[in-house]
């Protein structure tokens, strides 16, 4: 069987059993066994699929008809600038965490001192924010990624290590920021915490509930309760002029707007993303 064949009755067969986007989830699963991308497929297409291949397809159909993610079927997953080894030891990273990253640069472009920033991401999961600001700010800088979970933090230096970017992120196994030495040392902290109600958990897509960590997913009763502690954590440690950017709930623009304000943080903004949500929200230590 040609592989155009055998792209065109997966997704077929996916999209009859409910698979979301299924030409998608097809045309993925090829294009990893063919060791491209998905934009590279189509002169491929026309050529033989062997038996091994059509086996490692059957056994990906059968995964996702499990409810299991495409992202952590493939084994990997393109974010920003970067393609991300991505399994169930942390979050996949999603596209509205992008424009997180893309917030975070621009203020770093526009900082006006001369000393090279320390940017601290926490919860780095993947590591997909901290290494997209270590790829794509131009200057010198310290980036640090923490998680409280060890085999997160194994993971984003695979992905530090798969990258190339090894030598230029650190990452360390750290809850919240509890273990830092000295005050006042980060210029900008970020964090794409669990924000989901506890309560809501349960309710989730069968692909987020069974397979995504849970730890990365529940903020608690409100949902608020990583952002109140890094918030706390952000007066021990940002310098004055610091500034500590969030990803949020599209509901949670104004909650977390008080929370910042109630920490004495000036500046406060809260940003949409491509679709219109409220999703970014930012503030600073004044000086």
């Amino acid at each position: 069987m040609i592989w155009r064949e055998t792209v065109s009755k997966t997704a077929d067969f996916l999209g009859a059993k409910g698979v979301e986007d299924p030409l998608v989830a097809a045309e993925e699963l090829a294009a990893r066994l063919l060791a491209c991308k998905r934009g590279a497929l189509a002169p491929r297409l026309d050529s033989e699929a062997s038996e091994r291949h059509l086996e490692a397809m059957r056994r990906a159909v059968k995964r996702l008809l499990a409810h299991e993610p495409l992202q952590y079927v493939l084994g990997e997953w393109d974010f920003r600038k970067l393609t991300l080894k991505c399994d169930r030891r942390a979050l996949i990273p999603r596209p509205e965490t992008e424009g997180l990253v893309s917030t975070v640069l621009d203020w770093l472009k526009k900082r006006e001192q001369d000393t090279p920033p320390f940017i601290v991401d926490v919860g780095t999961g993947t590591g997909a924010i901290i290494l997209s600001l270590a790829a794509e700010f131009p200057g010198e800088a310290a980036f640090l990624g923490t998680d409280v979970s060890e085999d997160a933090i194994s993971l984003a230096a695979e992905n530090a290590a798969k990258t190339g970017l090894a030598g230029r992120v650190a990452f360390e196994v750290m809850d919240g920021l509890d273990d830092f030495d000295e005050p006042c040392v980060v210029d900008a902290l970020v964090s794409n915490p669990p924000y989901i109600e506890s309560a809501a958990i349960q309710s989730l897509d069968p692909k987020v509930r069974d397979y995504e960590p849970r730890l990365a997913l529940d903020g608690g009763i409100s949902g608020l309760d990583f952002y109140d502690r890094y918030l706390s954590d952000a007066l021990n440690v940002l310098k004055p002029g610091g500034r500590v950017f969030f990803e949020i709930g599209e509901t949670q623009g104004g909650a977390v707007a008080k929370l910042m304000e109630s920490y004495g943080f000036s500046g406060i903004k809260v940003e949409k993303d491509l679709a219109g949500r409220d999703r970014y929200a930012s503030a600073s230590l004044e000086e």
